[in-house]
């Protein structure tokens, strides 16, 4: 491996989701991880043990992300840390002049979107979302469909995260995870971006069109209570809290070209996982839930679904046709692997935008308080920003490699 091409990477959280993305990226050759952080020292040590573990150099060790974005042995930062804490890890990383990337998760207020906008174009330094849902094999077989216009002109699409997480959040005290907090204390699509990143990408949003409104309703919040009073007793803190996260959130969002896109949160109640992705257009639909498709004038029967195993061969993104890829199933069946390799091959060839960028970034994020302040305003419309301040309308087209979107 050529070293002037050899990423270092500096890691900041390792938590349980930090660790799995770390193992990932330490099957890379190409990559090294040249320093670890967590707030929690245990955690760090952990970070330390699996690069040691993995064959490669000790790193250095700290529990201050400003120790690693300060580092010269460090090229880029990630940061799969507690949600209020990305922008804080990003703003520093670019600070720095360090490309980072982040894992997903909502913004704490819109004001956090903007200042990652303004401190990307004064530093000119890149930031990234990890969204790993845009390289799954279907979103990206779909993605195909919509650019050869096989479903013809979009006109709605539909997701979201849809996941019962009753038992993690419930038992988020003892397990030093930051949902808990979350869940008690605010109420909104705090988790958007699994659904609304592939969708953003089929519309072309910051690139020709966006998002102009959205408005956010909530349920009533029972599913964590009861399942915690059941399963943990009813003196466990998470049985005595009275959470403010409605058991479902559906958010509607109108685009400047006319589309429409819902979005649900729903991970408080029995049921199994889907993120419920819909796709329709003036020739056709798609449906996650029952894996179906319908083209007219190509789908054989009249008013009947197709499986959408007899498209996805013919529509399959050249990423998920390369061996090195389509052979690797970790991490999500492979689309932690292709998000891990859409931040770092455009940085070793020093291209200047990465393939989910800034404004994507900030507008991902500034669902979660858009929504949570349309909720508390008794589901009223609220207006979305432009992080483009315009540019949508004329942006250049994004930068063709292997991973752009």
């Amino acid at each position: 491996m050529d070293e002037q091409n050899r990423i270092r990477v500096g890691y900041i959280g390792l938590g349980g989701r930090g660790q799995g993305m770390l193992q990932i990226l330490l099957q890379m050759s190409d990559v090294t991880v040249t320093a670890v952080c967590d707030r929690y020292e245990d955690r760090a040590l952990e970070g330390k043990r699996l690069v040691e573990a993995s064959g490669r150099p000790s790193p250095f060790c700290t529990q201050n992300h400003l120790e690693v974005v300060s580092r010269n042995d460090v090229d880029c930062i990630f940061t799969p840390s507690s949600w209020t804490s990305h922008s804080t890890v990003m703003i520093a990383a670019m600070k720095a002049g360090k490309p980072v990337a982040t894992e997903v998760g909502g913004a704490a207020s819109v004001q956090e979107c903007w200042d990652l906008v303004h401190t990307a174009l004064e530093t000119g330094v890149p930031c990234m979302m990890m969204e790993n849902c845009c390289y799954n094999r279907e979103e990206m077989a779909l993605l195909n469909m919509v650019r050869q216009n096989v479903f013809g002109e979009l006109v709605h699409c539909q997701g979201g995260y849809e996941h019962d997480l009753r038992s993690e959040v419930a038992r988020g005290i003892e397990q030093r995870h930051y949902r808990f907090q979350h869940y008690a204390h605010r109420n909104g699509d705090i988790y958007p971006t699994h659904a609304l990143g592939p969708i953003a990408k089929l519309l072309n949003i910051n690139r020709g069109n966006r998002f102009v409104s959205l408005a956010s309703f909530s349920s009533k919040a029972r599913g964590i209570h009861e399942w915690a009073v059941e399963n943990l007793g009813p003196d466990h803190r998470a049985a005595k809290t009275e959470y403010l996260q409605g058991d479902v959130v559906t958010t509607i969002l109108k685009c400047a070209r006319g589309e429409t896109v819902v979005l649900t949160h729903d991970t408080t109640l029995p049921r199994p996982y889907s993120r419920g992705l819909r796709v329709q257009g003036t020739k056709g639909i798609f449906l996650e839930d029952n894996y179906s498709v319908y083209l007219e004038g190509r789908s054989p029967r009249l008013d009947a679904w197709d499986s959408f195993k007899d498209y996805i061969d013919e529509f399959d993104h050249p990423l998920w046709k390369k061996s090195d890829v389509a052979n690797f199933h970790e991490g999500h069946g492979g689309m932690d692997y292709l998000i891990w390799r859409a931040f770092i091959e455009p940085l070793q060839a020093n291209l200047k935008e990465l393939p989910i960028d800034v404004y994507d970034v900030a507008t991902w994020m500034a669902v979660t308080p858009l929504s949570e302040a349309s909720i508390a305003q008794g589901g009223q419309p609220v207006a979305f920003p432009d992080f483009t301040n315009g540019l949508w309308t004329n942006r250049e087209p994004a930068p063709q490699h292997l991973y752009s979107l």
